[in-house]
């Protein structure tokens, strides 16, 4: 749900097609900046702005922003930066058009994740690390996140909203149950004589997240499958901030927004990284990026402080012309200054985050598992729906599908095989 009041739900190709008609669809301008402040050395950062991708009527673009704050160290959060972009975007059916290719990045996405998660266990290391994955498309803004690292949007009208989700078990009751239900143990650190400290784990492990890449050694129901949001900005823009946890135990979403009001990007993260630590220490690793999304006419935001403090204040910095403003009167899908939410899911079940109900017909092959992408011969491929309740209902041809170790993968992400059985073979690495 978006943070505050209702807001119209518009189809992502509705949004797309009213660019498109407008006699001239502008993109916005990126600047980014990072921070970080170093306590352990698990902190990574990803930043590729300008990625070229081939349309069959010309080239577009996109940028990425990664945070990997990893954890028991820092092999997940390094393997994770190096890998996952391209394991998301071989998740990604060829020949798309924008329409489907921002629609299909969800998806993507989930599959991404798992199989770098599958890949990376497959080394036989312990490491695990958070991600907070942000893939921005035109004005169109998709988060995929797992951990308790966030990315918060404060839009161009002065609306904060949190695309991200918090998997840290001491706040999340569903993910408590989850684990539960799946074979796990929750609880906190018990110190003898029946006394408790600390924050819930996972046991064993003593992990304190639901939801992390790598882990191995804490239990399969520790899950790599991401929360994903994805909202599409008015052309008025806005500002990202991703940070670890380092930022976010010591600020709120508003203060950290206040205290780098009407910085430029590469200052800002320094000034929400120097306000953290301020106000704990350095007790953690503390990283953020930055990212301003602006309208390509709107020079960069002053310096000197405006008169006026607060929510107004970010706006000003991304005003649009006042030749751009449109009357909503009478205007079913007129361009809405507010945020439009596209598409929001948090289960952490496969069979429901890679159903077969998707616009692109070809967004997973037949003969390609789901999640690894590798082929599959004829008759070898497992239906992502066995054991759930409509399986009995499935024809052979109904995927998609998945090979048999991605199987294995979800089984025991499910609880349908005993943690540590049959984990997968140990790497040269």
């Amino acid at each position: 749900m978006l943070s505050k009041g209702e807001h119209q739900t518009v189809p992502l190709s509705v949004l797309l097609k009213r660019e498109l008609a407008n006699e001239k669809v502008e993109r916005p301008e990126l600047s980014h900046g990072q921070a970080s402040q170093s306590k352990k050395g698990e902190d990574f950062t990803l930043l590729k702005t300008e990625c070229q991708r081939v349309l069959g009527d010309g080239i577009t673009t996109y940028s990425v922003f990664g945070l990997f704050d990893g954890h028991n160290g820092s092999a997940a959060a390094i393997y994770s930066k190096e890998n996952l972009l391209n394991n998301v975007l071989g998740a990604i059916p060829a020949d798309l058009n924008r329409d489907e290719w921002v629609s299909a990045l969800p998806r993507a996405l989930v599959a991404g994740f798992v199989k770098t998660d599958k890949d990376f266990q497959e080394r036989a290391q312990t490491s695990g690390t958070t991600v907070t994955f942000v893939i921005i498309e035109g004005w169109v803004v998709t988060v995929a996140s797992v951990g308790d690292s966030r990315c918060v949007l404060e839009s161009a009208e002065g609306d904060i909203y949190y695309l991200s989700a918090d998997h840290r078990l001491e706040c999340n009751e569903e993910e408590r149950e989850r684990i539960t239900s799946s074979g796990g143990e929750v609880g906190r650190l018990n110190t003898g004589g029946g006394t408790e400290i600390g924050p819930l784990r996972c046991w064993p492990g003593g992990l304190c997240l639901s939801r992390s890449i790598g882990d191995m050694d804490v239990g399969e129901f520790i899950v790599p499958v991401p929360y994903v949001k994805q909202v599409k900005l008015s052309s008025a823009g806005g500002r990202l901030i991703i940070s670890s946890d380092g930022v976010w135990d010591a600020l709120s979403a508003e203060v950290a927004f206040d205290c780098c009001r009407v910085m430029p990007a590469d200052a800002a993260a320094s000034q929400i990284v120097k306000e953290a630590v301020q106000v704990k220490g350095l007790r953690d690793d503390t990283t953020c990026i930055v990212v301003d999304i602006q309208p390509p006419e709107k020079p960069n935001p002053p310096l000197a402080p405006p008169k006026k403090q607060g929510k107004g204040v970010f706006k000003s910095m991304f005003r649009k012309k006042p030749s751009e403003s449109s009357s909503h009167t009478g205007k079913e899908f007129s361009e809405p200054d507010v945020v439009e939410e596209l598409f929001e899911e948090g289960s952490a079940s496969l069979s429901e985050r890679l159903d077969t109900k998707y616009p692109v017909c070809n967004m997973f092959k037949l003969f390609v598992c789901a999640v690894c992408q590798v082929e599959i011969k004829p008759g070898e491929g497992i239906s992502i729906h066995v054991g759930s309740k409509n399986s009995r209902k499935l024809r052979p041809w109904d995927g998609p599908f998945l090979c048999s170790s991605c199987q294995e993968k979800k089984e025991a992400m499910e609880g349908k095989r005993p943690s540590g059985d049959g984990r997968y073979s140990s790497g040269s690495d």
